[in-house]
């Protein structure tokens, strides 16, 4: 009974009925819950110590995390299964009479969809604990607080095709349903955990379920690759091209690089090659006169690690011990499917960035979302002193001067972006509120069939425009595409704060066919925050950016044209 096709008409409707009436939503959140409590990564070499190694380990760290699921949630889950069922009786397993529910209480659909980081991140906060990968609860709970697991019984190690969404695979506890790969030969298990899960559009599927354990990270070109390529695969240098690098060349070899002629070189993407010197003078990091640049670099790179002696031991004071804790979960969940970012001597440096520069900027302090903000820069600066693939390279390979220098420079250059749009992180964030009023603005302006469209499903752009001005669109293009992107964010005098809107708004077009094919508030959802940019490259940032720079000659300095 694991597939749908196994299951009898009728039976098949009560199933359909059940996702529709949102029956499995609180089966769906303990499972949640249970995918967050469980931080074991992919790693592709050996596990880390205090990893579960075995599947007696694995086994218990399940049920560790099984039993910490709050009892007021399964108490909520087990009152509300009749009322439910009930609903879906009376549909005879049809549609049920959901749609001005669906439409106009966005807080309850809410709450079983993602918002700009994570699923029920501030509504569990407290469920949340720092977890470690290597720190496992060690005891369970008592089992008068939480339902007793089933016996434990042999786990099937294969995964199936998944040829329809049935109950059982989707709902069930972790028994022997729960299918989780592992390398018998080596002995050990790498499990995926990724708190970037999302919710499908037409099926109640499992949090666990993304986070499905794999043997070896699958290799998909494209996916999640850093390395520059278009979407036909990796760049030939054309004569172009080497025509490009040797300008890029002589501008940065001249005694006082011309900021000017640089910024209108890299609007249309900055080489590999020159990429990271290219960002150290955009950013405003690095000087223009070539003889002040090795003492600039020496003076910033001691300074930041006198910031790091002077500040880090605090992180576990009673007044920074919560930011440090905030920060310390979201580590792991910056590009969980990149290999790098998972690596314990990234994750540290990481901390340090983002610690130091919380304390040193009280007004807003960290927000969730800034982690993001860290990684092309970093991935930039290592690309310095890596030729192979930057994504499996191991770090702690590079001599540790070479470490903190990427760190260093990482640190002042994500400092310097972020003053540049810290409104978007101070208190009730007016920075983000305000580009995305602007936003839904210029969309009625240059599309007003879109704008008509959400309204009439009641989508507001709040909902999904949020984490695109919080994230700079990180969470919607792939890594390779967002370092291209900040090429021309940086060649803008203000790419990051005003130029950012436009992409937006480009974006947001971009997909119009689509988003005028769906047909529910759910669906235009669901779209909006999962669309399909897995396989871009340069090609489409170049046509996105073109669009960009349409639409802001058009718009920027016509106000009149701005609003109606």
């Amino acid at each position: 009974m694991g597939k749908t096709k196994d299951l009898s008409a009728f039976e098949q409707g009560v199933v359909v009925g059940a996702r529709r009436t949102g029956l499995c939503q609180e089966l769906q959140r303990c499972w949640v819950f249970h995918a967050q409590q469980f931080p074991v990564f992919i790693n592709n070499g050996l596990p880390p110590k205090g990893h579960p190694a075995n599947l007696t380990q694995l086994w218990e760290a399940l049920e560790s995390t099984w039993a910490s699921i709050p009892v007021e949630r399964l108490q909520h889950l087990v009152e509300s299964i009749p009322r439910q069922i009930e609903t879906v009786l009376r549909a005879k397993g049809g549609a049920n009479n959901l749609k001005s529910k669906k439409a106009s209480s966005f807080h309850e659909f809410a709450r079983s969809t993602n918002d700009a980081w994570d699923i029920d991140d501030e509504e569990d906060e407290d469920f949340l604990a720092p977890i470690h990968p290597s720190s496992l609860p060690p005891t369970l709970l008592s089992t008068q607080q939480v339902p007793p697991l089933p016996p434990q019984q042999p786990i099937n190690t294969t995964i199936e095709p998944d040829t329809g969404p049935g109950p059982a695979d989707r709902l069930a506890p972790p028994t022997a349903e729960v299918r989780l790969q592992h390398e018998e030969a080596n002995g050990r298990v790498v499990v995926k955990s990724s708190s970037e899960a999302q919710l499908n559009t037409n099926t109640v599927r499992s949090t666990l379920q993304k986070q499905q354990s794999l043997p070896v990270r699958p290799i998909i070109p494209l996916v999640a690759r850093i390395s520059d390529q278009n979407s036909s695969g990796a760049p030939i240098m054309t004569v172009r091209d080497k025509s490009r690098l040797d300008k890029f060349k002589y501008l940065l070899s001249c005694p006082n690089t011309d900021l000017e002629e640089l910024r209108k070189h890299s609007w249309s993407g900055i080489p590999r090659e020159v990429r990271p010197i290219t960002w150290r003078l955009l950013s405003g990091y690095l000087p223009v006169n070539m003889e002040r640049r090795d003492l600039v670099l020496k003076r910033k790179r001691d300074e930041y690690f006198g910031f790091i002696e002077q500040y880090y031991h605090s992180r576990t004071d009673e007044t920074y011990k919560d930011t440090y804790r905030q920060i310390h979960i979201d580590i792991p969940r910056t590009n969980p499917l990149i290999p790098l970012f998972q690596q314990p001597a990234v994750q540290e440096v990481f901390e340090r960035i983002l610690f130091i520069w919380a304390i040193r900027h009280p007004a807003s302090g960290y927000v969730q979302g800034i982690n993001d903000l860290v990684t092309p820069f970093f991935v930039v600066f290592l690309s310095e002193f890596v030729e192979e693939d930057v994504e499996n390279f191991d770090v702690a390979s590079l001599p540790l001067e070479t470490q903190r220098n990427i760190e260093a420079d990482s640190f002042w250059c994500m400092t310097k972006l972020l003053d540049g749009i810290q409104d978007n992180y101070t208190f009730a964030q007016p920075g983000i509120q305000n580009k995305v009023k602007a936003l839904e603005e210029l969309v009625s302006r240059i599309d007003e069939d879109i704008h008509n469209y959400f309204k009439r499903y009641e989508v507001e752009y709040l909902q999904f425009a949020f984490r695109w001005m919080n994230n700079l669109l990180m969470r919607e293009l792939p890594l390779r595409c967002t370092i291209r992107l900040w090429d021309t964010y940086q060649a803008e005098q203000e790419g990051f704060s005003h130029f950012h809107l436009y992409v937006c708004a480009a974006f947001l077009i971009e997909w119009r066919k689509e988003i005028l094919s769906m047909v529910d508030f759910q669906g235009l959802l669901m779209l909006l925050q999962n669309l399909p940019t897995i396989h871009w490259g340069n090609e489409e940032v170049g046509l996105l950016l073109a669009e960009a720079y349409r639409l802001k000659y058009m718009f920027a300095d016509a106000p009149n044209h701005y609003k109606r």
